[in-house]
């Protein structure tokens, strides 16, 4: 939610956090790209005052990475979102995860320590902060697993999220199309799967194209299930949506799959776009294993 200043502007605030080497650092720049302020690594009892500041600026979009390196500061975050709370303000959080095997590669890589580790090993550092972390992970109003998504998926992630103004009175749905012979997405909140459809994979003029392209979309939709399917997703999306939001939700990711997430959970994605946004709810697309053999 955002809160109006006096002179009428009004703030939105976006918690970036998560596990470190999950990407972090990326979300913000992907931001920072779409004109938000950003600020890295905030003492959150400052948060308050941060969020002053901006109304005075006439700063409408603000992004906090807040996370363990601020130490024993970290604590004190419930009480900084309370009082922002007070004061009309409901941060909005995006936290970033992986596997612990793919964070101890990342940070090998790049020869870091993670801010818990010292002088113990890696896994038990990661094991510290996603405990640390967990109450906020479970709050959450998006969850994205980088495992197996890279920096630029990441980004277009959090633009599919982030890139639209505020619509406070509504659900950001994210819909994603997937494959699954690549496995289901770990930060979906709903998973559906369209593999009860025909496939077009086995009709060679429509193998080598997409749900992308129109000869697919029109197989896709043509088959008898297709049309009760979407109509029946639909009415599910809108009857969780406000208790979504009754619950403080403000974003969800609806993933559709097929076998291997080119043709069908394409082309029902797509066309499950084109009817949530006419029934006036924020979508954006996100097609994760489009492109890829």
């Amino acid at each position: 939610m955002a809160a109006m200043s006096e002179s009428g502007a009004s703030v939105r605030l976006v918690i970036i956090t998560g596990l470190s080497g999950a990407g972090r650092r990326t979300a913000s720049h992907a931001l920072e790209d779409l004109e938000w302020f950003v600020v890295d690594n905030l003492p959150p009892t400052l948060l308050p005052a941060l969020v002053d500041v901006c109304r005075a600026r006439g700063i409408g979009k603000l992004a906090v990475v807040l996370d363990v390196r601020s130490g024993a500061e970290f604590e004190q975050l419930p009480a900084a979102f309370s009082q922002l709370r007070e004061s009309g303000i409901r941060p909005e959080v995006l936290f970033v995860e992986a596997r612990d095997d793919v964070i101890v590669r990342r940070q090998e890589s790049v020869r870091r320590p993670l801010p818990l580790q010292g002088r113990g090993r890696l896994v038990d550092a990661i094991r510290r902060e996603r405990q640390l972390l967990a109450d906020l992970r479970a709050g959450a109003d998006l969850v994205i697993d980088t495992t197996s998504i890279n920096i630029h998926q990441l980004s277009a992630r959090v633009a599919t999220a982030f890139g639209a103004d505020e619509e406070s009175a509504r659900l950001r749905i994210t819909l994603m199309s997937f494959g699954f012979k690549r496995g289901i997405p770990l930060d979906a909140d709903l998973v559906l799967d369209v593999r009860f459809l025909p496939n077009p994979y086995w009709v060679l003029a429509l193998r080598p194209q997409t749900g992308l392209a129109e000869p697919v979309a029109d197989y896709v939709m043509s088959q008898p299930d297709a049309e009760p399917f979407l109509e029946h997703t639909v009415g599910l999306i809108e009857l969780v949506a406000p208790g979504y939001l009754r619950e403080g939700k403000r974003h969800a990711t609806v993933a559709i799959g097929c076998t291997g997430g080119k043709h069908r959970s394409t082309a029902i994605t797509e066309e499950l776009s084109h009817r949530l946004a006419a029934r006036g709810l924020p979508v954006g697309v996100y097609h994760r294993d489009l492109g890829l053999e």
